[in-house]
C-alpha cells in the first residue's frame, strides 16, 4: 500500500484521518493491554510460524494466551503503534525515539522478519481495532487511518533495517 508523505519527507495524514485515529484510540487505550493481546494472538492465528520470530516464545511451553511475556510484550507494540498514529499529523512524521526505530530496525532485520510479516501485523492490527471499538464505529474510512498510519510506522522500522553506510 503507498501512503503520503510530502516532498520534504512529512507525513501527510489528514485531519479526518487523525480524527477517526484518536477517537478510535481513546475507546481502547483503557483495555490496551488485552487488545494487545489480541493483536498478537491474531497474528499466530494466521501466520503460526512467525512464532519462531520472538525468542521469548521458541523455547517457551506456557500456552500464548497464559504467557506473560507475550502479554508484556504485545501491549507495548500496540500501545507504541497507537500512540505513533495518534502523533502522526500534530508532528508529520512517526514520533518514536529515534533509538526505538533504529533498535526495532535492527531486531527486525536480525530476526529476519519480511514485508510478508508486516503485511499479517497490518492485517491483525486492523481486525483487532475493528474489533476492539463499537461496530457502528467501523467504516472504509476508519480502516485506511490506521492502515495508514500502520504503514508510515512499518516504512519507519523498514528504514532502521537498512545497513548503515560507513562514511
Amino acid at each position: 500500500m503507498a501512503f503520503a508523505s510530502a516532498s520534504n519527507g512529512a507525513v501527510r495524514f489528514t485531519e479526518e484521518q487523525e480524527a477517526l485515529v484518536l477517537k478510535s484510540w481513546a475507546i481502547m487505550k483503557d483495555d490496551s493491554a488485552n487488545i494487545g493481546h489480541r493483536f498478537f494472538l491474531k497474528i499466530f492465528e494466521v501466520a503460526p510460524s512467525a512464532r519462531h520470530l520472538f525468542s521469548f516464545l521458541r523455547n517457551s511451553d506456557v500456552p500464548l494466551e497464559k504467557n506473560p511475556n507475550l502479554k508484556k510484550h504485545a501491549m507495548a507494540v500496540f500501545v507504541m503503534t497507537c500512540e505513533a498514529a495518534a502523533q502522526l499529523r500534530k508532528t508529520g512524521r512517526v514520533t518514536v525515539r529515534d533509538t526505538t526505530i533504529k533498535r526495532l530496525g535492527s531486531t527486525h532485520f536480525k530476526n529476519g522478519v519480511s514485508d510478508t510479516h508486516f503485511e499479517v501485523a497490518r492485517f491483525a492490527l486492523l481486525e483487532t481495532i475493528k474489533d476492539g471499538i463499537p461496530a457502528s464505529m467501523w467504516s472504509p474510512e476508519m480502516k485506511n487511518a490506521w492502515g495508514e498510519a500502520y504503514e508510515h510506522l512499518v516504512a519507519a522500522i523498514k528504514e532502521g533495517m537498512k545497513p548503515v553506510a560507513l562514511l
